[in-house]
């Protein structure tokens, strides 16, 4: 990194005690007493050791990275976990049969004994973090003055070897971090110009304690979905189990419950309009410093494509799990998935039109086009950024919106997904057991949730679908079958790749000597092939360019971060440990003013619409627990009623589900689950007025474990004050 970006850096966090509080997703450890101070006036009263210690104990020693995308909180010293219910979902659907649907009704460990393990779930406790910044930026020197002639003929000659490079670069510096039980990820901040080793220990033995019915848990559906006013109590409960040591151990029944480093306690306190409020997690992937041209590639390209495949996909399966139950449990996380960012999309689309997102963005670089003029040797670093960029983002247009339309069509079609893996293990030789061992386990967890009735109506629409929306240069060559063989007729064609597969039996690769000769020629392998080979075509279009787009979009952050130097500059999300901080807040749209709390008839009347809309569906004995309004010790000390759901203006964004929301003490008062639609397009930019953090109220969630499940030996253990 230049010395510019470095004193930009420096004097961004400086001057951070002259803008608002609530934007930002911040590296611990990496903020500045500047930052500190800001949050202590909003009312933090933790020292920044009490937020971050990798050398003793902190609050960050009780959030965990939960599964492979979500964050949970220990909340015991017995190693007890909250996170949503969102967020255990799919281990909860895996549990369920029909004929114990806990996934419909929920579930209650009354003991430990019935604690259920969930195969495959991990969690991750973070420990530090190291600037390796420099070391990277070394080792891409030695790159550069080793490029040949021959490869220096290209003017984007850099950028190219950057590309190829950097990644391989990270994993060898990560490597070096790493001993046994800690893993490590090095991984780029501030659009590539900053490098931190982050390091983690992960846990394998998870186990399912609590949930609550599918009606509480998901109650509002896709209807509710990133939408205000909520009452979904998104929570579910999870127990961590170790060695005998303490330590990570595979499922063993003699394994202990986890003796946390900390855990965090739980507060029955509540909160008022304007409390200090901090989430703490694992916030997934934003964009703050996107191009322009960047962002109206998401739009056109990438969420378009998402909105179109996904909601012809959905309808299918919608129909097949309301119709059949065991197609129900089956579809379940697989549905939750696809349609969350489904919904996603179609805000994030809306809201950037709607707020004149890149029309903001254009004025912003135009802004920065003058101040890059008015300087000799700004105009020599970053002169050429923004045509390149713009160059570079018309030429691989077309290839963006195909590589999405073939992502999610044919992982849509289950039957090619599958068989992609089974083609990988034909194409490595038996001695590569990683690759081998690797898709049986992915395959098999296919198999278990795949119902080939439901997959074959899917690829019917999704083919056809495919052919109407994406030109003939990228069909699969398969499609010249369905035309010559089968008249065009898609559906003919399905049948006879249904008919004729192993696919859909059971894994085809089972057992020691596998039917290769059949799998080699099997019309599913095939069709995943051609698929395969259109996806490599794609992947070489778009390889022209990609490394250049990303080589001028790191300058332009590079370039911002200098500009507006007056002005807090985090890094985007990237899937590692933040903090945001903020406050508990309502907010007004237009003529519209929303409360920052929501409470039970409010959960009631959306009930009352049940038989009109199922996703308000709630069973009528959780609905006469409600009227009898027994709150208890869970009522608000104002009001005297039951919070559900609440906001803040805290960043958020996905992988943040399940957050810890935290008073100033450091006491938990609720779980982030979601934002809210007048602003998805926080991924690309916050708004202030707007954008909002939505959590359900951990007295409501305590309420629910106590007076739904009667599950008092929780109570006890969490201990809430």
């Amino acid at each position: 990194m230049t010395k510019h970006l470095f004193a930009a850096l420096g004097l961004a966090i400086a001057a951070m005690g002259t803008t608002r509080a609530d934007e930002g997703m911040w590296m611990l450890g990496q903020t500045d007493k500047a930052a500190h101070d800001i949050m202590r006036s909003l009312g933090l009263e933790l020292s920044a050791e009490q937020l971050y210690n990798p050398d003793g104990t902190s609050l960050k020693d009780a959030v965990i990275m939960f599964g492979g995308g979500c964050t949970g909180v220990v909340v015991s010293p017995e190693g007890l976990i909250f996170t949503n219910h969102h967020c255990g979902f799919s281990s909860i659907q895996s549990l369920s049969k029909p004929e114990d649907d806990i996934l419909k009704h929920g579930f209650v460990a009354r003991s430990r004994d019935e604690e259920r393990p969930a195969p495959g779930l991990t969690v991750a406790f973070y420990d530090r973090s190291v600037e390796v910044t420099d070391r990277v930026n070394a080792a891409l020197e030695k790159v550069y003055a080793a490029a040949t002639k021959e490869e220096r003929k290209d003017k984007n000659w850099m950028s190219r070897l950057r590309a190829e490079n950097v990644g391989k670069i990270c994993a060898a510096i990560a490597r070096e971090y790493e001993k046994e039980h800690v893993t490590a990820q090095c991984l780029p901040f501030y659009g590539g110009n900053r490098y931190f080793v982050s390091t983690y220990k992960y846990y394998g033995d998870i186990r399912l304690v609590f949930t609550p019915s599918y009606s509480l848990g998901k109650f509002g559906g896709d209807t509710d979905n990133w939408m205000w006013p909520r009452q979904t109590a998104d929570f579910s409960v999870f127990r961590i189990y170790a060695g005998a040591d303490n330590e990570p151990a595979a499922y063993n029944p003699d394994n202990k419950p986890y003796r946390p480093k900390h855990y965090a306690p739980v507060s029955l306190q509540g909160y008022k309009q304007g409390d200090y409020c901090m989430t703490i997690g694992f916030p997934g992937s934003t964009d703050r410093y996107l191009s322009s041209y960047g962002i109206r590639e998401r739009v056109e390209a990438t969420n378009t494509a998402i909105v179109d495949v996904r909601e012809q996909k959905q309808a299918v399966w919608k129909r097949w799990m309301n119709a059949d139950r065991a197609v129900g449990i089956k579809y379940a996380s697989k549905y939750a998935q696809s349609s969350n960012y489904w919904k996603n999309s179609i805000g994030m689309n809306e809201a950037i039109e709607k707020l004149g997102i890149i029309g903001e963005k254009e004025v912003l670089e135009a802004q920065l086009a003058k101040w890059i003029k008015a300087d000799k040797e700004r105009k020599q670093r970053f002169g050429a950024m923004m045509g390149e960029l713009k160059k570079a983002y018309k030429a691989r247009r077309q290839a963006v919106g195909v590589q999405r339309f073939l992502s999610e069509t044919f992982n849509g079609i289950e039957i090619t997904k599958i068989a992609r893996a089974v083609s990988t293990m034909l194409d490595v030789s038996a001695d590569q057991n990683y690759y081998h061992d690797t898709n049986r386990r992915y395959i098999d967890t296919q198999i278990k949730n795949y119902d080939a009735r439901v997959d074959l109506e899917t690829a019917i629409a999704l083919l056809d679908n495919y052919r109407a929306e994406v030109p003939k240069k990228y069909w699969p060559d398969f499609y010249e079958e369905i035309d010559e063989k089968f008249g065009g007729n898609t559906r003919a064609f399905v049948d006879y790749v249904f008919s004729r597969s192993s696919i859909d039996n059971g894994n085809p690769y089972d057992g020691l000597a596998p039917d290769i000769a059949r799998l080699e020629q099997d019309p599913a392998v095939e069709m995943a092939r051609d698929v395969a080979e259109v996806q490599e075509e794609v992947q070489e279009e778009l390889a022209r360019h990609n490394h250049v787009i990303a080589w001028n979009e790191r300058l332009l952050t590079q370039a911002l971060l200098e500009m507006e130097q007056d002005k807090p500059m985090y890094s985007d999300a990237n899937f590692t440990m933040r903090l945001s901080y903020g406050k508990v807040d309502d907010y007004t749209n237009g003529d519209t003013h929303y409360n920052f709390f929501t409470t039970p008839q409010s959960l009631l009347d959306k009930i009352a619409q049940g038989d009109r809309n199922p996703d308000y569906f709630m069973e009528p004995a959780t609905t006469d627990m409600l009227r009898r309004a027994e709150w208890g010790r869970y009522a608000d000390s104002e009001s005297g009623d039951l919070r559900l759901c609440f906001l803040t203006d805290n960043d958020i964004t996905g992988g943040n589900s399940g957050s810890p929301m935290f008073n100033g003490k450091g006491e938990l008062i609720g779980l982030a689950f979601d934002g809210n639609w007048d602003a998805l397009s926080s991924d690309i930019t916050f708004t202030p007025s707007l954008t909002r953090c939505i959590g359900v109220d951990i007295r409501y969630v305590l309420y629910l474990i106590d007076r739904w499940g009667k599950a008092d030996h929780l109570i006890r253990e969490i201990g809430a004050k």
